[in-house]
């Protein structure tokens, strides 16, 4: 009995501790909290050009941007910058502190092999999000469950805030056919850099004041079973130049945000708690056809699983409404209108106007009333004159 104790008792210790740390998946008490980088990784995944996926990135309506860095109480304005090293694109998300200092926030590094695999991963600048904070697609290629770092993960399922959420897998082939993967890839692509910069941005965009943490948090918890469910945390940079060609060489951070943020400015967001039904009451009024996410990652609203959750509902009225429209207009309209009246048109007005007038005009000119005029006049005149005169 004693030996049955002390496993359940081992059990009971060790839960709670991982509970804990599930539960705080999307939460790092560091700046970065306001920029969910699975939410990125999933509008990444969803956008066809670079240019496209930095305005979604900053719409308001998207609920992803909730960054304010320089404390101003406005959105800060993310812009996209480009560079090549080789096979290997890093995409970098960048703000403006000021019209001097820019501070990075996350950067995709994008690698294709000569056999179409691709491998993705968005990386979290350490100032925001602290060391090693990596994101990328959950695919089993080269995967062990030795390697994975969420303390969760339990083969087929982990369990993020008190959830247990289904682990959906893919592959790197898999990951190769995102449209923004296979845009950049092209022969004809040229690398694309934000044209914008402090104080000139786009006229379509206006910041706004961020929401609190919890309220933001609200938000995008109705994500978690897509966002941990394709979506995992991994310890190593695949790319194997991260120092050598974008960290020790192009990364930009600004000393006014690390002041900032030693001053502690950033924790004020945290202070409302009350607010995350709000985020979850705007999730529900943004995604009015959706409402809270199911369970299950594999019916969540991404391009292939929205056709049957919202196309079908649509698609099914649209018959029964289509079929009686089309037939009773077609039909009715094409015969009764050209056989009546054809028909009665032409006939009745083409015999009865040609008959009356051949009466009317014979009698006009007779040919009897033409002889007799002319023999009167030729015959007796001649033959009298030349009788007389013999």
């Amino acid at each position: 009995m004693k030996k049955l104790l002390i496993p359940i008792l081992l059990l009971a210790m060790i839960l709670p501790a991982k509970l804990h740390a599930q539960n705080k998946e999307d939460k790092l008490d560091l700046p970065g909290d306001n920029l969910s980088l699975y939410a990125v990784l999933k509008l990444f995944q969803e956008s066809e050009t670079l240019e496209g996926f930095e305005r979604k990135l900053n719409e308001e309506n998207s609920e992803i941007n909730n960054l304010d860095l320089n404390g101003d109480n406005k959105t800060d304005y993310i812009k996209v910058i480009e560079d090549v090293d080789g096979d290997v694109h890093t995409i970098v998300l960048q703000t403006d502190i000021n019209a001097s200092e820019k501070q990075d926030v996350a950067v995709f590094t994008v690698q294709k092999d000569a056999n179409g695999k691709a491998q993705i991963q968005l990386i979290g600048d350490e100032d925001l999000y602290g060391k090693n904070y990596i994101i990328e697609p959950n695919t089993g290629d080269n995967v062990s469950s030795s390697e994975t770092p969420n303390p969760g993960y339990a083969g087929n399922q982990q369990m993020i805030d008190g959830r247990v959420i289904p682990v959906q897998q893919t592959t790197t082939l898999a990951v190769a056919s995102w449209p923004l993967v296979q845009y950049i890839y092209l022969p004809t692509y040229s690398i694309w850099n934000s044209p914008w910069y402090w104080n000139n941005y786009p006229s379509y965009w206006r910041p706004w004041r961020p929401l609190f943490w919890h309220a933001y948090s609200g938000y995008h918890s109705n994500w978690n079973n897509w966002y941990f469910g394709y979506y995992r945390r991994w310890p190593v940079y695949r790319y194997n130049r991260w120092n050598d060609f974008y960290f020790n060489r192009i990364r930009m951070h600004s000393a006014i945000f690390i002041n900032n943020r030693q001053k502690g400015m950033f924790r004020n967001t945290y202070s409302r708690p009350a607010t995350r039904k709000e985020g979850i009451a705007l999730f529900d009024k943004r995604n009015p056809n959706g409402n809270r996410l199911p369970n299950q990652p594999g019916v969540m609203p991404t391009p292939k699983p929205t056709r049957p959750a919202i196309e079908r509902p649509v698609t099914k009225p649209i018959h029964p409404i289509t079929k009686p429209v089309t037939k009773p207009v077609t039909r009715p309209v094409t015969k009764p209108v050209t056989e009546p009246v054809t028909r009665p048109v032409t006939r009745p007005v083409i015999k009865p106007a040609i008959r009356p007038a051949s009466p009317s005009i014979q009698p006009t000119i007779p040919e009897p009333a033409a002889r007799p005029a002319l023999r009167p006049a030729t015959r007796p005149a001649p033959n009298r004159t030349d009788k007389s005169g013999q």
